[in-house]
């Protein structure tokens, strides 16, 4: 009996731990499954998570790309609207004059340290008096700045006889200082001062005036090379008696710029060109040690230590700086390597200390300095700055381009100077001259002339206290010459209408029928007139001056009969240009003059191509 109790409870604990077990695996099974939803979940949520990030970075790149992609034209624009300030010709040659006077005097401290200690113990010497005319040029930029410009046009003459006179003196021995067998300096309280450079400042003001005091229509060949040619090469063979050949390039081109902006026939113009490169040959070769230098570029001489050395030194400079650079100050071909290293050819030491990126940076700076230059001779009004800013903007380019070109290989080694960036003190107060010239000129454009007498000035025009500019008008003298002139081209017009008509009785022109077509009123065009053509400013008809009130709007013509005047032209305004005069279709002389921005001229206003409306105007 008890052993049949026994058994029944050993079966109920095994029914028990089998029941046990069973919920075990109940329990299991249920938690592995909530492990499994667990972890989806969580996987759920991290993917969300990681997505999440994955679409803001997605954006935030979609909106990188955008910005990139109109990069440019944000570029474009923000230039745009910097050029379409009425000061910004002024404030960019503000920016490019003090920049360029900068890098020149850390280059030449750069430069000049190992030349300068040799010779004067000093490693600042050549760089103090670098300095010296750094701040005289200031000092003379500053003048130029507030000089008027009427008050400048009355110097223009004096200024010019004094740089004659100048560059006379300096060939007298007693005044004159010989160095390195040419006679070019004044040496002043040991300061050297070198004519041949302020003579072309002074012929840039007087050359400009010149052509701009004879602007009027039809103006002759003779009446634009006369006087000016014949200074110019006066002042040519003063400076080749030195003798200085890279400065008589310099005054060729001078006069060149001026000729072809005056309007010069491209004929007389390409006469005047081929002249001077002969000339220039000549002179080149008639020295020894030029004619070597020619041969040497030319691969006649090969000598390394000869005529050829600093050309290959500068080459050798140039190669061993690279893209980047050796360092500033680190150059080794100023250890006296490569002769006048702090001079001409110090654009070879940029490039071995900067490498090709500060070269280039150069070029841009002279690049940008020549679209200013045009830019303010495009936008002015009065025709003597539009002929001194684009030469002087010629000038200074090509002065600049000549020095890189030799420096690199493209030239002959003339020994031009780098404007503002070589050593060389009367050099950088011309310069600095120049560009406060182009200053000038900036501040008298129509634009700026308005902002600037309607508005009020800014802090730094109120600090350097620089003069209101005033607008650009005629003077009564240049207003009596276009009077005459418009007079005078009225009697030539007048006389063209008069025609023989064939087979006629005789009357030659008292019909006024003109040509085969016999239209009434319709005048024939003038025969032009040899060696004569039309000043490039002058695009549009001359203005026949208004009857007087209560005159009689018709005159006498030929045999006694009446013929309408012609009706009166559209008044000029001189603030805004010139009077309108003369045939752009004469014009002999293409390329960008002063003045090619000027409106076409309308097809009713050009010579033989107006209406019978012209006499019915004069008959009402």
């Amino acid at each position: 009996m008890s052993s049949d109790k026994t058994a029944a409870d050993e079966s109920a604990v095994d029914d028990e731990n089998t029941f046990d077990d069973s919920l075990d695996d109940v329990t299991d099974e249920h938690s592995d499954e909530s492990r499994a939803a667990t972890v989806r979940r969580k996987a759920s949520e991290g993917a969300a998570a990681l997505s999440k990030p994955a679409a803001e970075v997605s954006a935030a790149a979609s909106t990188a790309a955008s910005v990139t992609a109109s990069l440019p034209a944000l570029l474009v624009e923000a230039v745009r609207n910097l050029l379409a300030r009425p000061l910004a010709s002024y404030q960019l040659v503000l920016t490019m004059a003090f920049m360029l006077t900068a890098f020149g005097l850390v280059m030449v401290l750069s430069a000049s340290s190992v030349e300068g200690y040799s010779q004067e113990g000093s490693a600042y010497g050549l760089f103090t008096t670098q300095v010296i005319f750094a701040g005289l040029g200031l000092i003379v930029f500053y003048l130029m700045l507030r000089v008027p410009i009427r008050l400048l046009r009355r110097f223009a003459a004096p200024s010019m006889a004094i740089a004659i006179l100048l560059l006379g003196l300096v060939l007298i021995p007693g005044i004159g200082t010989l160095s390195q067998g040419a006679r070019r300096w004044f040496v002043i309280s040991g300061v050297s001062v070198q004519p041949s450079e302020l003579v072309k400042v002074a012929l840039c003001i007087w050359g400009a005036h010149l052509l701009a005091s004879r602007r009027r229509d039809n103006a002759s060949i003779k009446e634009l090379l006369i006087p000016l040619v014949p200074v110019a090469m006066l002042v040519c063979v003063l400076i080749i008696l030195e003798p200085n050949l890279s400065t008589t390039i310099t005054i060729a081109i001078i006069v060149g710029a001026m000729l072809w902006f005056a309007g010069l026939p491209i004929k007389v113009f390409s006469a005047f060109a081929v002249s001077g490169v002969a000339l220039a040959v000549i002179l080149a070769l008639a020295e020894g040690y030029r004619s070597q230098r020619v041969m040497s570029f030319l691969g006649g001489i090969d000598d390394p230590q000869g005529a050829g050395y600093q050309a290959r030194q500068a080459t050798y400079a140039l190669a061993n700086g690279g893209v980047f650079g050796v360092g500033l100050g680190q150059s080794s071909a100023k250890w006296n390597y490569l002769p006048n290293a702090h001079n001409d050819f110090i654009f070879a030491i940029i490039g071995e200390e900067l490498g090709l990126l500060g070269g280039l940076l150069v070029v841009f700076l002279f690049v940008l300095l020549g679209y200013i230059g045009f830019r303010i001779a495009h936008r002015s009004t009065d025709p003597f700055l539009r002929l001194m800013t684009a030469t002087i903007t010629v000038l200074i380019l090509a002065q600049a381009f000549i020095n890189i070109g030799y420096v690199i290989g493209l030239l002959p080694v003339t020994g031009i100077q780098l404007p503002l960036i070589s050593a060389g003190g009367t050099s950088t107060l011309t310069v600095l001259a120049m560009l406060g010239l182009l200053a000038n000129a900036a501040r008298h454009e129509p634009e700026a002339v308005a902002a600037l007498t309607t508005g009020s000035q800014g802090r730094l025009a109120r600090i350097l206290r620089l003069p209101t500019p005033v607008a650009y008008r005629q003077t009564r003298a240049e207003t009596l010459r276009d009077r005459l002139d418009r007079r005078r081209s009225a009697g030539e017009r007048s006389g063209g209408r008069t025609a023989v008509r064939a087979g006629a009785s005789g009357r030659a022109g008292a019909s006024g029928r003109t040509g085969p077509s016999g239209r009434r009123g319709r005048p024939a065009e003038p025969a032009p007139s040899r060696g004569r053509f039309t000043m490039p400013w002058k695009r549009a008809k001359a203005a026949e001056p208004a009857p007087a009130r209560g005159a009689s709007a018709r005159r006498p013509a030929t045999a006694g009969r009446t013929r309408p005047a012609p009706s009166t032209r559209a008044g000029v305004d001189y603030r805004g240009g010139y009077p309108g005069a003369g045939s752009a279709r004469r014009s002999a002389s293409p390329g960008w003059r002063a003045g090619a921005h000027q409106p076409r001229t309308p097809r009713s206003a050009e010579p033989g191509r107006d209406r019978p409306t012209h006499g019915r105007a004069g008959r009402r």
